[in-house]
């Protein structure tokens, strides 16, 4: 069966423009003031089937990025052998990372709502492959930073076009489940990769692991172009979204850098609190996810005095349950709506859950066993991928979705900054010789102070589809 908008009896269509994004809407759907009310419902089974294959290709998008991403640590001593790299050199060396995700998500929220998720992420995947797979040719410490800075430049696409997706294809009472099972994918990368990289790189060597997870992206490339061919997004009420937007933001082809400063300049973006409120809260906890993405594996080595091979188990381990707190945190938020709870309280109560569980987080570093430590940390990133799924669907339900995408860019650009900073903090603790607790002791705190700032900011959640 055709999706519903794909029918063969539909009605016309015609074009407007919103915040840069070509709406199509079907005549019969406008009423007498311009705005659209024939939703499209998931009980029709084209539609059902198109919406769970976006999700599953969104997930698996995400999962090759964190592969990606993981690779870098997991191979840390043979990279450091290889150039002669220490802590600090490491550090820096992921800093600049963070810090060239941060500069490129100046711009792809811009280009999420420019061209749309379905060109813009199919084509930074095919990108971040390609820089990947660079990184196996590199034959200078130069030539080997400029490939991994191509790669998480094009990699900060992620983030905007999930939640953009999430926004503008699936319904409220769907968002957060699905973004829930996204953000497992980042779990069951850093899963898979230490299980299957560190082995694989200790038979054919380094160079051949960027290379393969790199041949994975082109993979998902081709599914990705065809199932979301017939994709059709929610038919909203963006009339009043379109009269509300400055004229001179709604022309499509206006440079992006003159854009960017517009749409800071409008009420739409930079004075909206809940833009700040979100930013806030990236910053605030998502630095704690990038210091486990890079260091986990060398926390245990030093800590636990665990090789290259014992450590993978742990690893594993820990994000295993980070993956189970991505989706409980999905599933716990619609639980409560169907008891009858507010969108508000909803949110709010499942965010305070999951700020409470990682407070223990500092016990790991004083247990004896390395997989007690593991399971301490991993209740940790329980919580915190809990938490994240909260702040990706309060974005998904309380923004525009002419907007998300960039909003979004703009959280994770806070998200990345934070990044930037925890990594050179982390590289001159380890140096000095002080060690990891003081990260530890932070990280228990920042959640209840990020929802003390989404709540000053944003004191009630109401969706954007009213």
């Amino acid at each position: 069966m055709l999706p519903l908008a794909l029918r063969p009896s539909s009605p016309p269509l015609t074009c407007r423009l919103s915040n840069s994004v070509i709406h199509l809407t079907s005549v019969r759907a406008r009423g007498a003031a311009g705005v659209d009310h024939q939703p499209v419902s998931d009980t029709d089974h084209g539609v059902l089937r198109a919406r769970n294959l976006l999700i599953a290709l969104l997930f698996f998008g995400t999962l090759i990025n964190y592969i990606d991403r993981q690779i870098l640590s997991l191979l840390k001593p043979d990279i450091e052998a290889a150039y002669g790299w220490g802590d600090a050199e490491f550090a820096h060396f992921a800093s600049m990372s963070q810090l060239a995700a941060a500069g490129a998500l100046i711009f792809v929220g811009l280009l999420v709502d420019k061209f749309g998720v379905r060109r813009a992420y199919g084509s930074a995947v095919a990108f971040w492959s390609l820089a990947g797979i660079a990184h196996a040719f590199a034959a200078t410490v130069g030539q080997f930073v400029g490939a991994r800075v191509a790669l998480v430049a094009a990699e900060a696409i992620n983030t905007p076009a999930v939640v953009k997706s999430a926004s503008g294809y699936l319904p409220i009472t769907r968002r957060t489940t699905a973004l829930g099972i996204v953000n497992t994918a980042p779990n069951l990368g850093n899963i898979l990769a230490p299980l299957i990289v560190v082995p694989f790189a200790a038979l054919y060597g380094w160079q051949a692991a960027f290379i393969v997870t790199g041949l994975l992206g082109f993979v998902w490339l081709f599914f990705w172009m065809q199932g979301t061919r017939r994709l059709q997004p929610l038919e909203r009420e963006v009339a009043a979204d379109v009269a509300a937007t400055p004229v001179a933001d709604q022309v499509i082809w206006r440079p992006l850098h003159i854009r960017l400063i517009m749409r800071f300049r409008n009420s739409q973006v930079a004075r909206d609190k809940r833009t700040w409120a979100i930013a806030g809260a990236k910053a605030l906890t998502d630095m704690f996810w990038w210091f486990f993405t890079f260091w986990l594996p060398d926390l245990f080595t030093k800590v636990f005095a665990l090789d290259q091979d014992e450590r993978a188990g742990p690893t594993a381990l820990t994000f295993a349950l980070a993956a189970i707190g991505a989706l409980t945190g999905g599933y716990l938020f619609p639980a409560l709506l169907r008891r009858g709870w507010s969108v508000n309280k909803a949110r709010k109560l499942t965010m305070l859950l999951f700020a409470i569980a990682i407070v223990p987080i500092p016990l790991a570093l004083q247990a004896g066993n390395p997989w007690i430590a593991a399971v301490i940390i991993g209740m940790g990133l329980f919580a915190h991928q809990g938490f994240s799924t909260n702040i990706f669907g309060l974005a998904a339900d309380a923004i525009p979705p002419a907007r998300v995408a960039t909003v979004m860019a703009i959280g994770a650009i806070a998200g990345n900054l934070s990044g930037f900073g925890i990594q050179e903090v982390t590289g001159k603790l380890l140096t000095s010789g002080i060690g990891y607790a003081p990260l530890f002791f932070a990280a228990a705190g920042a959640y209840l102070l990020a929802l003390l700032w989404i709540h000053l900011l944003v004191p009630t959640i109401r969706p954007a589809e009213g």
